[in-house]
C-alpha cells in the first residue's frame, strides 16, 4: 500500500464524522436541508449590519483610508502596519476557497449561488468589524518574557470580555473551545487543503497521471514545507512582509487572466447575468432552486472570507492602532476584496465561459482551469501559478493563527513555538498526499466550527462593540482622530 493511500484511509472516517457533527442539518423541504451552522453565521452578519447602523456601507471609504495608513502613527502600539495586517489577513482568506470553493459552489448551487455569495460578502463586513474591534481591544502584551510580542483574537476577548461581564466560566469554556477549533482549522483548512490543491494543480500542469509527481504527493509536500518554514521562522513580521507583497501580486495575476477570458466571451455576459439573477431570485427557479443557490452561496462566502470565524482578529491584534475601532474599520475591506471582488471574478469566469454547463458532479480547481482554457489554451498554467501562490500565502498566514491558539493553551514559550513549526510543516506533506474529498469535509468542519464560540461571544459583547463605535464616531467628528498622512 502506498503512503498516499494509507493517509487517505486514515482521514476518510474522521472527515465524514466531523462533517456530520459540525454540519448538523434540519429539513426545510423534501430536497433541501438547512445547515444550522450556516444560519448561525448568517444571523451574525445580518444582526451586526443592522445593530451597528450599516457600518459596512457608511464607513467603507474611511476603512480604505485606515488600511492605507492615513490614520496611522509610527508611535501607535503594535507590530505591523494596517496595510500589512489587511494583506496578511487576506493571505489567509484569499486562497483555494476563491478558486476551488467557488467552482464547487457554482457546480452544486448553479449560477444563482453567485448572487447570494456577493450579498453575504457585503453583510460579512460588519461581522469582521465586530470581531477585529474586540480583538484589538483585548489584545495581550507578553511583558515579562517577550515584551515585543502581542497576542489577541477570540481566545482573549472571549476569556477577558466575558470575565468583565461576570461570566468567567463561560468565557473560559468558549475561549478554550475556540483555540482547539482554531488549531484544527489551521492544520486542516489552512494547511492540508491548501497544500493538497497546490499539488493537484502542479500535477495537472506537469502531465497529470503521466507526471513524475503522480502518486508521490509527499515529494512535492517536502518542497512546499521547506518554503513555508523559510517564512514562518521569522514570526508575524516576516509573514506580514511576505504577505504585503505576495497578495497584491497574486491577485493581480489571477484577476487579469480571468478578466481576459471574460472579455473574450463578452457576448455571453448579458446571458450570464440573466442566468445568475434568474436562478437567485426568479419565481421560475422555484423555492427549492432559490434556497439551494442561497445556501450554497452563503456557505462558500463564509468559507472564503471567514467573517464570524474570528481568524482575522488574531492577525489584526498585532497591528499598530490608536483605538480598537481603527483596525475594525480597516478589516471590513477583507470580505469585500475577498468575496465581492475575487470570488465574484471566479464565478463570473465560470458562468460566462459556460464551463459549468459541462460540469460532471462536484469540481474544484479543474472547473476553473477549464474556464480559463476556454479563452486561451495556456492560461491553465497561469492558474497553476496563482493556485500555488494562493495556497502558499494561506499556509503561512494560518500558521500564525494556529500558533497563537497553541500558545494561548500551552503558554508563550520558545519550545512550544518550535514544536508547532515542525508539526505544521509535517502536515503540509500529509496534505499533499490526501484526497480532495476527505479534505473538503474536514476543512469545512474544522474551520467553520470556530464560529460557534466566537459568534456567541460577539452577541454577548455586542453592546460593548456599539459603545466603542459610538465613541470612535464622536472622536472622528470632533477632530480628535484625524488623518496624519
Amino acid at each position: 500500500m502506498s503512503i498516499d493511500q494509507s493517509i487517505n484511509d486514515f482521514f476518510a472516517p474522521i472527515s465524514a464524522k466531523a462533517f456530520d457533527i459540525i454540519f448538523y442539518s434540519v429539513p426545510l423541504t423534501a430536497d433541501i436541508d438547512v445547515k444550522l451552522l450556516l444560519v448561525w453565521i448568517l444571523s451574525a452578519a445580518v444582526f451586526f449590519t443592522l445593530y451597528l447602523g450599516f457600518v459596512n456601507f457608511r464607513y467603507f471609504k474611511h476603512g480604505i483610508d485606515v488600511a492605507l495608513g492615513k490614520y496611522e502613527h509610527d508611535t501607535d502600539d503594535g507590530q505591523i502596519s494596517s496595510w500589512q495586517a489587511l494583506m496578511t489577513s487576506m493571505s489567509g482568506t484569499v486562497g483555494l476557497g476563491n478558486i476551488a470553493g467557488v467552482a464547487v459552489a457554482v457546480s452544486i448551487g448553479g449560477a444563482g449561488a453567485v448572487f447570494w455569495m456577493v450579498v453575504m460578502g457585503f453583510l460579512s463586513m460588519s461581522t469582521k468589524f465586530a470581531e477585529v474591534t474586540l480583538a484589538v481591544k483585548y489584545r495581550y502584551h507578553h511583558a515579562e518574557d517577550h515584551p515585543e510580542r502581542i497576542s489577541g483574537g477570540p481566545m482573549y476577548y472571549l476569556r477577558d470580555g466575558l470575565n468583565n461581564r461576570n461570566i468567567p466560566f463561560l468565557g473560559s469554556v468558549l475561549s478554550v473551545m475556540f483555540a482547539l477549533c482554531c488549531i484544527g482549522g489551521a492544520v486542516g483548512g489552512g494547511n492540508m487543503f491548501q497544500a493538497n490543491q497546490a499539488y493537484k494543480q502542479v500535477l495537472n500542469a506537469t502531465g497529470g497521471d503521466a507526471s513524475f509527481l503522480a502518486g508521490h504527493g509527499w515529494i512535492f509536500g517536502i518542497f512546499l514545507s521547506i518554503l513555508v518554514g523559510a517564512v514562518i521562522i521569522g514570526g508575524i513580521k516576516s509573514i506580514a512582509n511576505v504577505a504585503s507583497r505576495l497578495v497584491p501580486a497574486m491577485a493581480a495575476i489571477y484577476i487579469t487572466a480571468a478578466l481576459v477570458v471574460i472579455g473574450i466571451n463578452y457576448a455571453n455576459i448579458p446571458a450570464a447575468f440573466a442566468e445568475i439573477f434568474t436562478q437567485a431570485l426568479s419565481p421560475a427557479a422555484g423555492f427549492g432552486g432559490i434556497m439551494g443557490a442561497l445556501l450554497v452561496g452563503v456557505q462558500r462566502a463564509a468559507f472564503s472570507n471567514e467573517a464570524g470565524l474570528g481568524s482575522a482578529g488574531i492577525i489584526y491584534a498585532a497591528a499598530r492602532s490608536e483605538t480598537p475601532v481603527t483596525q475594525g474599520m480597516a478589516s471590513m475591506l477583507g470580505p469585500f476584496l475577498d468575496t465581492v471582488v475575487v470570488c465574484t471574478v471566479t464565478a463570473l469566469l465560470i458562468v460566462i465561459s459556460g464551463a459549468h454547463l459541462d460540469s460532471n458532479g462536484i469540481e474544484g480547481v479543474a472547473l476553473t482551469s477549464r474556464a480559463l482554457e476556454s479563452g486561451i489554451s495556456w492560461f491553465p498554467y497561469v492558474l497553476a501559478l496563482a493556485v500555488f501562490l494562493f495556497a502558499y500565502s494561506t499556509l503561512i498566514a494560518w500558521f500564525y493563527n494556529g500558533l497563537k491558539a497553541v500558545t494561548f493553551l500551552f503558554g508563550e514559550r520558545d519550545s512550544i513555538e518550535l514544536a508547532f513549526k515542525v508539526i505544521y510543516c509535517l502536515f503540509v506533506i500529509i496534505g499533499c498526499s490526501a484526497s480532495l474529498g476527505n479534505l473538503i469535509d474536514l476543512t469545512d468542519a474544522m474551520l467553520l466550527s470556530m464560529a460557534i464560540p466566537n459568534i456567541l461571544g460577539l452577541f454577548i459583547l455586542a453592546p460593548e462593540i456599539k459603545r466603542e463605535l459610538k465613541d470612535y464616531k464622536e472622536k472622528l467628528k470632533s477632530g480628535e482622530i484625524k488623518k496624519c498622512r
